[in-house]
C-alpha cells in the first residue's frame, strides 16, 4: 500500500512538472519577435493597420522582448522549483552517515524526558512510547534501576500499524492482522515479516536519548534490515 501511494505521488509529480514546464514554453513564446516586413515600423501607441491589413503599429525592441521573457520564464520557474524541491525531499530525505548522535525523547507534547521523571513513573519491565528518532514513536523499556539499552519502533514491519504492548501476554500485538512480537520486539508470528526496528538507549545530559542502530541485530543475528 505504501508503495502504491509513494508511485501515485511521483506520477503527479511527473505530471505537475511536466505542465508548469508546457505553461512556461507557451508564455515565453507568446513574446516573440514580430515577423521582418523590409520596412520600419512607425514608433507610437495607437494600432495602425495598413490598405492590406498588416499591422504597422507600435512593437517593442529586443532589449524589451528578451526582459519581458526573462520575467516570465523566472516568475514561472520559481514556483515549479519550490514544489519539485517539496516532492525530492520527501522522496529523498536527508539521512545521517554512520551512527550519528543521540536525540533527546519527547513527550507527547514534544518536551524532553528526564531520566528522573521516567525512573519515578514506571516499574520495572515496563514498556512506553516516546517520541524518537524523526520524531517516530519508539517504546523505551524500563529495568528495576533505569533503562535498557535499546529501544524498538512500534511501527509493525507489514502494514505500518503502531504494536501495542500487551503486559498480560508479555507480546506487542498488532490489532490489525494480529502479528505479534516478543518482549525484545522479535517477531514470532506473522504476517510481519520482520522483526521492530531497533534504536539505541540511553541517557544524556539527564535525559532520555536514542541513537540510530546500525550495528547486527542482537536478536537475528541479522544485518539491520531498517539501514
Amino acid at each position: 500500500m505504501a508503495k502504491v501511494m509513494k508511485a501515485r505521488l511521483v506520477l503527479r509529480c511527473i505530471v505537475l512538472a511536466a505542465a508548469c514546464l508546457l505553461a512556461v514554453s507557451f508564455l515565453a513564446s507568446a513574446f516573440v519577435a514580430p515577423r521582418s516586413t523590409g520596412s520600419t515600423a512607425p514608433r507610437g501607441a495607437a494600432v495602425q493597420l495598413q490598405a492590406g491589413g498588416e499591422y504597422t503599429g507600435f512593437v517593442p525592441d529586443m532589449q524589451r522582448r528578451q526582459l519581458m521573457n526573462f520575467v516570465v520564464v523566472a516568475s514561472s520557474a520559481i514556483p515549479v522549483l519550490v514544489l519539485l524541491g517539496g516532492y525530492a525531499w520527501y522522496f529523498f530525505p536527508p539521512v545521517s552517515s554512520g551512527s550519528g548522535g543521540a536525540q533527546t525523547c519527547g513527550d507527547v507534547n514534544g518536551n524532553p524526558i528526564t531520566f528522573d521523571s521516567w525512573v519515578k513513573g514506571h516499574r520495572d519491565n515496563d514498556r512506553e512510547l516516546v517520541q524518537g528518532l524523526k520524531g517516530e514513536p519508539f517504546y523505551i523499556i524500563s529495568t528495576a534501576d533505569g533503562i535498557k539499552d535499546f529501544a524498538l519502533l512500534s511501527v509493525c514491519t507489514h502494514l505500518g500499524c503502531v504494536v501495542p504492548w500487551v503486559k498480560s501476554a508479555n507480546q506487542f500485538q498488532c490489532p490489525c492482522h494480529g502479528s505479534r512480537y516478543d518482549e525484545n520486539g522479535k517477531v514470532v508470528r506473522g504476517p510481519a515479516p520482520l522483526s521492530l526496528a531497533l534504536a539505541h538507549a540511553s541517557v544524556s545530559n539527564g535525559n532520555l536519548a536514542v541513537a540510530p542502530w546500525t550495528e547486527q541485530d542482537f536478536r537475528t543475528g541479522l544485518d539491520p534490515w531498517w539501514k
